[in-house]
């Protein structure tokens, strides 16, 4: 059990330290960072699927007034790693998708840079390509691993058996889009070499974690760590997009190589992240349940299909929950990749909970039809004691207190088997569960430091705009015993002691426990009168860390769909969701958090859909005005509440992540509603008109 640090500032819905700055336009940003005499870049991208370069003609380019350099796979730099082939920009002529970097153009504006590049001329001997994904491919193939160090496949029971004795079934194939995170701010790196070239690199760089950051670019480049500053003070957005650096922060670094002594920024367009940022891979989730006439699950299965690309390997662990969600004696789960000529795909928000928490989701609900029961009911009956994957202990598990008090705020009780009509609209409501493990990650180091009679932590971690800069002085005043308004927070550099990515929604579990830690040293030494310039460091490693206990954050989510009856639209008014995730340390972004995690799972469920045509190999749709998210238009109300959760075994201040599980779950709740309205089942995300019109009454 861990020792919890008693709250004073914990719990407080104070307003953001960073809501300021960045009202008044003056929080500094990647491309806003100040430099003299900046210079600027623009990629060239291949227009191949596959295939080789054979020739490029930068004449043209060359002759743009203000460009200063242009730089190709056959005159760029030789880097000292190509291990990561994602990042081993510019090192051979071989395209492996389309949008890949093949060159770069420097120049005075970020204007003629783009200009110049479309005027690079580009040969090529291209090569039959093969960018569509199904489950019937015959090269599928299972992962070492998936994302997380997670088993690729597991297996207890007999599923087979428990489906041909079982009373009710339910076995149907579920599928999930192409993603891409699309954060306000692109991907922007500013670099700046000394004048030497080849010895101090500075980057300011739109990143999820500066110490990663830093350590993937040394190793590309060759570099010691104490040669290379990764600053990140805000972060406009990433979703998960940031969590690990992509090519365009190399290609940056490299073309800065280039004018040694002179700074050069680059951001990305809104087109250029289809191609180079990363995104969520489609899912083919082929679900099976089983159980007896109470509903009592027998079996779960889950065998997903997914993509990666052929020069990096991503598999998300979309069959993961499926795990640990419900009890049953007979469950399976497996994975298979098709390695594609496509990008590389990555992280977007709660990976692996949130795809495949929309098939299980679903086909519960399908079940509880079939049964005749209600779908919160059969929730409860499967609930597990411990955990089915581990057989350990829950940490603390209240998801039947969420769906209950959901239900009563949501107003569940009377609910038919049908929804019933309004005018011109069929209404309908709908529930899933929510998800999301606790984690917290090897590696952070916080120092506490007394000076001018004010506390100072320092720790390199990053604030997404999830409200770092204003939580991590809570948790430390807290510790420390003092007033909030006391504490500073130094963060978003790697001068300051090394922290772990934001991802996983464990930063604050993570950041936090090496802050308590540093601030029981500091009174551990110090006392409650420390003089000036007293200094006391901690890590996680020396945090008290529970071994013993299955540690998530559940929830559930609620919503009412309206469907046309002529037309098909679907709206959905209303959005509820009630979470249990420990100690809640600042009431205000937390409800931030989770009201942004829904939002975006109801634009995964009605809108967001990354088309890619196969022809060519691109996403078809790569831009904001074809690729919709949700607006202020689409929902009336997202109501999220919270549980008074005591966790005493997951950290020292009792919480649990909150920057993900909102996601999770909704849009398996919204196509539940809009089955419950229409009487039609739509299992492959979006769900649109075009699917739901041939089945209307």
């Amino acid at each position: 059990m861990t020792e919890l640090v008693e709250p004073r500032a914990m719990g407080r819905a104070l307003v953001r330290r960073d809501g300021v700055q960045k009202v008044r336009g003056t929080a500094t940003y990647a491309v806003d960072t100040p430099v003299d005499l900046p210079a600027y870049c623009h990629p060239v991208q291949a227009t191949i699927a596959r295939g080789r370069v054979t020739a490029m003609d930068t004449t043209d380019a060359e002759a743009v007034d203000g460009v200063l350099a242009v730089l190709t796979p056959f005159d760029a730099e030789r880097l000292a790693s190509t291990e990561d082939a994602e990042y081993a920009v510019l090192q051979s002529d071989e395209v492996a998708f389309r949008g890949q970097l093949i060159g770069v153009v420097i120049a005075e504006t970020s204007e003629v840079a783009r200009e110049a590049a479309d005027r690079v001329r580009v040969s090529y001997a291209g090569q039959p390509h093969d960018t569509e994904l199904s489950a019937d491919r015959d090269d599928l193939y299972a992962p070492g691993q998936v994302n997380a160090g997670h088993e690729t496949d597991t297996a207890e029971g007999d599923v087979a058996a428990a489906m041909a004795a079982a009373a009710v079934t339910v076995e149907q194939t579920y599928e999930t889009a192409m993603y891409h995170n699309n954060p306000l701010e692109p991907h922007a790196t500013t670099a700046l070499w000394d004048a030497a070239g080849d010895g101090f690199l500075t980057l300011w760089d739109s990143t999820q974690g500066v110490h990663p950051d830093r350590a993937a670019v040394c190793q590309v480049f060759g570099l010691a760590e104490g040669q290379v500053q990764v600053i990140c003070p805000y972060v406009g957005g990433g979703f998960g997009s940031k969590g690990t650096p992509h090519a365009n922060v190399m290609l940056t670094a490299m073309a800065a190589r280039a004018l040694p002594g002179r700074a050069v920024r680059l951001a990305l367009t809104r087109q250029q992240m289809f191609f180079l940022a990363g995104y969520r891979t489609p899912t083919i989730q082929q679900v099976q349940l089983a159980a007896d006439r109470d509903g009592r699950l027998s079996a779960i299965a889950i065998d997903v299909v997914e993509q990666t690309s052929k020069i990096k390997e991503f598999a998300e662990q979309t069959g993961v929950p499926a795990r640990m969600m419900y009890a049953s004696p007979s469950r399976r789960t497996t994975h298979r990749l098709a390695a594609l000529d496509v990008p590389v795909p990555s992280w977007m928000r709660a990976p692996g909970e949130c795809p495949g928490m929309f098939g299980p989701e679903v086909a519960m609900d399908e079940l509880a039809e079939a049964l005749a029961i209600d779908p919160i009911e059969l929730r409860i009956r499967n609930e597990p004691e411990v955990d089915p994957e581990t057989g350990k202990p829950w940490s603390s598990r209240h998801l039947v207190e969420c769906l209950r008090e959901g239900a009563e705020r949501f107003g569940w009780a009377g609910r038919g088997p049908r929804g019933h009509r309004d005018g011109d609209w069929l209404v309908g409501t709908g529930v899933a569960a929510s998800v999301y493990p606790t984690l917290r990650q090897a590696t952070s180091t916080a120092t506490i430091r007394f000076a001018g009679g004010r506390y100072v932590v320092e720790i390199g971690a990053a604030d997404l705009g999830t409200g770092s800069w204003t939580i991590l002085p809570q948790i430390a005043a807290d510790a420390l015993g003092v007033d909030v308004a006391d504490v500073d927070a130094r963060i978003g550099d790697t001068r300051h002691p090394v922290a772990s990515v934001a991802g996983g929604s464990s930063g604050t579990n993570t950041w936090g426990s090496a802050i308590v830690q540093a601030a029981r040293e500091f009174r551990g030494t110090f006392g409650t009168d420390p003089h000036d310039g007293a200094e006391a460091s901690g890590d996680v490693d020396q945090a008290a860390q529970d071994e013993d206990h299955a540690a998530y954050a559940f929830g559930a989510q609620f919503v009412e769909a309206r469907v046309h009856a002529d037309t098909g639209e679907v709206r959905v008014p209303r959005l509820l969701g009630v979470f249990a995730v420990g100690r809640v340390i600042n009431p205000r972004t937390a409800r931030s958090q989770f009201i942004g995690g829904m939002t975006m799972g109801l634009s995964m469920a009605l809108h967001e859909n990354s088309v890619f045509d196969t022809r060519i190999g691109q996403v078809a749709n790569h831009d904001l005005a074809e690729y919709h998210v949700v607006s202020n238009a689409d929902v009336d109300a997202v109501e999220a509440y919270w549980l008074d959760e005591h966790d005493p075994y997951v950290n020292a201040m009792g919480s649990k992540g909150i920057g993900e599980i909102g996601i999770v779950g909704t849009a398996a709740a919204v196509s539940n509603a809009v089955h419950h309205a229409t009487g039609v089942r739509v299992r492959s995300l979006p769900i649109t008109l075009d699917k739901l019109l041939p089945a209307l009454p």
